[in-house]
C-alpha cells in the first residue's frame, strides 16, 4: 500500500509535465502553418514525376531540397546511390538518390524510422484539373496541387514535428531517422536492394517503422494495419509490320486490336468474379474477428457513392465493400497503348496494340504465382484464337501485400496519440492501395511498422484535383509530436 501510495504521485506529476509540453508543442505548430504551407507550396511547385525519365532532373532536385531541409536542422543526412534504370531502349539512367537522416543516437530511447517519397504521379491541366497541379492553391481550406497529400504534405508534417521539439528546446522522446525516395509512384526501383545493403547498418538500430502513405476512410483518423499488394501486367499483341488503312486492308486480316480486346475480355466477369484459374483460391478467408472490425468502422455507403460520382456500386453493405476494397484481389484494366485516342477521327488499323491491367494482391497471394498464373491463362486463351498475331505478357510490378499485428503497442501508442489530439477513438482500417516498401520493411528488416495517416478520405490521390486540408496537415502534424511521445512510453521488451 506504502509503495502504491508513493508511486501515484509520480503518475500524476509525470501527466502534467506531457499535458504542458503537449501544449506548447501544438501552440507552436499553430503558430508556423503558413510556414508549413509556404513550404509545401514550394515542394508542390517541383514536377516530380518519377514515371517520366524526362523529368528525372525535376525528380532528382527534389531529392536535394529534401536533404538540405533535414541538414538545416542538424540531421546527419545521406544521399545514398541505389543505382541505375534500365530504360526500354536498352539505355540506363541513373535513379535519384535516397535521402536518410538521423536525430539522436541515444541508446536508451527507442529509435523510429519514418519512410516517405516526395515523387509524384503525372499531372496535366488540360487532364480536369480546376487549378494549375503544380501551384499548391489555397482554397476553402484545402490545399490543392499534385504530391499535396501523396506524400509531401506528411513528409513535410514529420519534418515539422522534430523542428517543433527543437524549437522549444524539448528533448525529442525517441531517436528519429528518415528514409525518403524518389520512386515510389513506379515501384521504388532500387530501394528493396538498397534496404537489403544497409539492413545492419543504418536499420540495426532502428526499433519501429511508420509509414504515412496513406489516408483516412471518413472523417474520423485510422490507423492503417494491411495494404494490398500489386501485379501490373502489360499484354503485347502485335500483327503487321505497320499500321494499316481500315477501309483497305481491314476484313482481309486479323487485327491486333481485336485479339487484345478478346483476351482482355476473360480477365473479370461483369460481376467482378476473377476468372484467372488459382487466383480466388488463394486468398485468405474472412475470419469472424475481422468482419466484426469492419462492422464497426465509420463508413457511409451513400456517401461514398456520391463521392466517386456512380449511382451503383459492385455490393450493397458496407462491410462487402470494405472486404472487397482492402482484403480481396480485383482485377482492373487500365488502358491500351498504341491505340487511337485523340478527338476526332482515324480510320486506322493499329500493327500492335499493348493492354495494361493490374491485379491487387492479398494475403496469401505471392506475386511470382500470379505472374505464371496469368501469363499460362491469358497464353492458353489466345491460343484458342487462332491468331496469327504475337502475344508477349509481360509483369512490371509485382508488389506484395502487408499486414501488420494490431495488438502490437505501436498501435496502442497510435490510439493513445490519436485520442490525445483528436478527442476520438481511431478507426482502424485497411488500404486498398499499394506501399511495396511496407512488405519489404517486414521482410528485411524484422521490425514491427505501423501506418499512421494524417490524409483525409477525399484527398483524391492520384486524381484530378489532389489536395491536402489545411486542417489534416496542420492537425497531423501534432497528431506525429503525440505520437513520438507515446512511442517513447513503450517498455523495452
Amino acid at each position: 500500500m506504502i509503495r502504491l501510495l508513493l508511486f501515484a504521485p509520480l503518475l500524476f506529476v509525470g501527466s502534467r509535465a506531457l499535458a504542458f509540453q503537449l501544449d506548447e508543442l501544438t501552440k507552436y505548430i499553430d503558430s508556423h502553418q503558413e510556414e508549413y504551407v509556404q513550404t509545401l507550396r514550394e515542394w508542390v511547385a517541383v514536377e516530380s514525376d518519377s514515371s517520366d525519365v524526362q523529368k528525372r532532373s525535376e525528380v532528382e532536385r527534389m531529392m536535394n531540397i529534401t536533404a538540405e531541409k533535414l541538414k538545416a536542422m542538424g540531421g546527419n543526412v545521406e544521399l545514398v546511390d541505389i543505382g541505375l534504370q534500365e530504360l526500354p531502349s536498352g539505355n540506363s539512367i541513373p535513379l535519384p538518390k535516397v535521402v536518410t537522416a538521423q536525430f539522436g543516437s541515444d541508446p536508451a530511447k527507442h529509435t523510429v524510422c519514418v519512410y516517405g517519397h516526395v515523387d509524384v504521379q503525372p499531372a496535366k491541366k488540360e487532364d480536369g484539373w480546376a487549378t494549375e497541379p503544380y501551384n499548391l492553391t489555397d482554397l476553402n481550406g484545402n490545399l490543392y496541387g499534385r504530391g499535396a497529400s501523396d506524400n509531401k504534405a506528411p513528409v513535410l508534417a514529420w519534418i515539422h514535428t522534430v523542428e517543433a521539439y527543437q524549437a522549444l528546446g524539448i528533448e525529442l522522446p525517441v531517436n528519429v531517422k528518415f528514409i525518403i525516395e524518389g520512386m515510389e509512384e513506379t515501384g521504388s526501383n532500387g530501394l528493396d536492394a538498397m534496404i537489403i545493403s544497409q539492413n545492419d547498418t543504418f536499420f540495426a538500430d532502428v526499433d519501429y517503422i511508420i509509414i504515412s502513405d496513406c489516408g483516412w476512410l471518413s472523417r474520423r483518423p485510422a490507423l492503417t494495419y494491411g495494404t494490398r499488394g500489386n501485379c501490373y501486367f502489360f499484354a503485347e499483341v502485335e500483327g503487321p509490320t505497320q499500321d494499316l488503312h481500315s477501309g483497305v486492308y481491314g476484313g482481309t486480316v486479323i487485327e491486333p486490336m481485336t485479339d487484345l480486346i478478346g483476351i482482355l475480355d476473360t480477365l473479370i466477369s461483369p460481376s467482378g468474379k476473377i476468372l484467372i484459374p488459382g487466383i480466388p483460391e488463394a486468398v485468405a478467408p474472412l475470419s469472424d474477428e475481422e468482419w466484426k472490425m469492419y462492422q464497426d468502422i465509420e463508413f457511409d455507403v451513400e456517401n461514398y457513392k456520391q463521392k466517386i460520382g456512380v449511382s451503383h456500386l459492385m455490393y450493397s453493405s458496407k462491410v462487402d465493400l470494405l472486404a472487397h476494397r482492402w482484403r480481396y484481389p480485383t482485377v482492373t484494366i487500365h488502358g491500351i497503348e498504341g491505340a487511337f485516342s485523340a478527338p476526332g477521327t482515324k480510320t486506322v488499323i493499329p500493327a500492335k496494340v499493348i493492354g495494361k491491367f493490374s491485379i491487387r494482391q492479398v494475403p496469401n497471394m505471392d506475386p511470382a504465382v500470379v505472374e505464371k498464373q496469368v501469363t499460362d491463362y491469358l497464353n492458353a486463351v489466345f491460343g484458342r484464337r487462332k491468331s496469327p498475331n504475337k502475344l508477349k505478357v509481360t509483369m512490371v510490378i509485382g508488389a506484395k501485400p502487408w499486414l501488420a499485428d494490431t495488438q502490437h503497442p505501436l498501435y496502442d501508442a497510435g490510439k493513445e496519440a490519436v485520442k490525445k489530439v483528436f478527442k476520438v477513438d481511431p478507426d482502424m482500417i485497411r488500404e486498398g492501395g499499394t506501399i511495396p516498401i511496407a512488405k519489404t520493411f517486414q521482410d528485411v528488416t524484422r521490425k514491427s511498422i505501423i501506418m499512421l495517416p494524417i490524409g483525409g478520405f477525399d484527398d483524391g490521390l492520384h486524381s484530378q484535383n489532389e489536395k491536402m486540408s489545411r486542417y489534416n496537415y496542420i492537425e497531423g502534424t501534432k497528431l506525429f509530436v503525440a505520437y513520438l511521445h507515446e512511442v517513447g512510453q513503450i517498455k523495452r521488451d
